[in-house]
């Protein structure tokens, strides 16, 4: 559905995206993850068809996004991280507006239904919620009834009930053949959702994948804790697979590496009689790959830094 080959995008002598190649398959949601100034809007916009590539190739279900943005429009939808209405203009007045744009548009009240708008149909844009201002951005992204949509940080403003309504949506639109492109900061959205997902840093794209192909790439620590009262941690410190142990009153923390590393510890605890509670076991996942790459260290927890910990 989406092919990008050697994108280069530069502003006044700064490269924001810098050789960047990637695809979509038809009916896959795909994240783009990455710290702020990664280049994950520059390369959606060019793909969009909203900024002109410096140099490089793209193709969208046949189309060039820039010299063909009159076809592309009539087959993607688009959410922008930011989306400005005129105040006075009501809900369904916005939602006929963009109707008028297209050849086959989707009824938009079906939409607001679905969203949960359908009471505010007729209210002010400038009285409704930042949530729902978000809901309604999402409205309009799919009212051309699109092949193709584009959604920056999908779930803003949004609370944890609407986040999870939000993603079933996006699901049951994936499901029916809608192919959904991602940029969020959430990596929760990202790990709940996505089918790949590529991690973008300083222009470029480190890595693309699965979430748990991703995750297994980067040498990151488990960390294990529990209470105890009754243990000496330089014991602990010798055990394979153990990289550093912190004790603070009667919990124990420890980070390490490895497939038998957790076995390792419980049996440890276990030969020598050592009574704990409050057991905790956190696999890294595509936060800590996120912060990595951000290079924020927690205290104790000696993962690699910025170019991302790549094995």
């Amino acid at each position: 559905m989406i092919k990008v080959d050697s994108l280069i995008v530069n502003y006044k002598g700064f490269c924001a995206v810098d050789n960047v190649s990637f695809s979509v398959e038809e009916q896959e949601i795909f994240g783009i993850v990455g710290p702020n100034g990664a280049g994950k809007t520059s390369t959606i916009e060019c793909i969009e068809g909203l900024r002109k590539p410096s140099s490089g190739t793209i193709s969208v279900m046949g189309y060039d996004p820039w010299k063909n943005r009159k076809e592309l429009h009539e087959i993607i939808g688009v959410q922008l991280q930011d989306t400005s209405y005129q105040d006075r203009a009501r809900v369904f007045e916005i939602c006929e507006l963009f109707s008028s744009f297209y050849s086959n548009p989707i009824p938009y009240d079906e939409l607001l239904n679905s969203l949960g708008l359908q009471d505010k149909r007729k209210a002010f844009v400038s009285k409704l919620s930042g949530g729902q201002k978000q809901k309604l951005a999402i409205v309009l992204s799919l009212i051309s009834n699109p092949k193709v949509v584009f959604l920056d940080e999908l779930t803003t403003g949004l609370d944890p009930k609407a986040r999870h309504q939000m993603w079933d949506m996006i699901l049951k639109l994936r499901d029916k053949g809608l192919t959904i492109v991602i940029v969020s900061h959430f990596m929760d959205e990202v790990e709940a959702i996505c089918d790949r997902v590529a991690i973008m840093n300083k222009g470029r794209i480190l890595n693309i994948g699965t979430i748990s192909s991703i995750i297994e790439k980067y040498d990151l620590k488990q960390k294990i804790s529990f209470k105890t009262d009754q243990i000496n941690i330089n014991s602990l410190e010798k055990l394979d697979y153990v990289i550093s142990v912190k004790k603070e009153r009667d919990v124990v923390t420890l980070f390490g590496t490895g497939n038998d590393y957790v076995n390792r510890v419980i049996t440890y605890l276990t030969e020598n009689n050592i009574i704990y509670t409050e057991l905790s076991v956190k696999k890294p996942n595509l936060e800590d790959v996120f912060l990595d790459l951000a290079g924020y260290t927690p205290e104790g927890e000696n993962s690699r830094k910025a170019v991302g910990g790549l094995k």
